[in-house]
């Protein structure tokens, strides 16, 4: 899917609740490093502490992002994601001791309608690394949360 067919009817409302997956450049598996991954749920966690979202569940994978999260008051849903990107971007890249593209420039976002059974996103988004083969037990990954734990 072309990154213009993605913007088609992108909306961003206050409060409202958004499934978001958020993929890294040439889905390198930048995650599998543990400091890499503790920074951007460093990230994940100040966008949350903030108010710019309010998070109900995610999953950091090796190689890319689902996040299920309400809107704050103030928040955009572009300048969610380009907050995210951007600041995990850069201590990242720091750590890495690079100057590259961390994350591809798309991304991909559903908005939860009212009849949609937001639990079962949820169990979906943390259900990821049983489905990829990265555990037998999703307690056995560290890198996902979600608020009904």
């Amino acid at each position: 899917m072309a990154y213009t067919d993605l913007l088609k009817g992108r909306r961003s409302e206050a409060f409202h609740a958004y499934f978001v997956t958020m993929v890294t450049q040439q889905r390198n598996p930048v995650f599998t490093d543990l400091y890499c991954a503790r920074e951007f749920i460093a990230v994940l966690h100040n966008l949350h502490t903030h108010k710019y979202i309010y998070s109900l569940a995610w999953v950091l994978m090796p190689d890319h992002f689902h996040g299920l999260f309400q809107l704050g008051r103030e928040a955009e849903l572009a300048k969610v994601i380009r907050l995210l990107k951007g600041k995990s971007a850069r201590i990242i890249n720091k750590r890495l001791r690079q100057e590259k593209a961390l994350w591809q420039k798309e991304y991909y976002d559903r908005a939860i309608r009212k009849d949609d059974d937001i639990k079962q996103v949820a169990r979906y988004i943390v259900a990821n690394p049983l489905r990829s083969g990265l555990v037998n037990h999703i307690g056995d990954y560290s890198h996902w949360d979600a608020i009904w734990l």
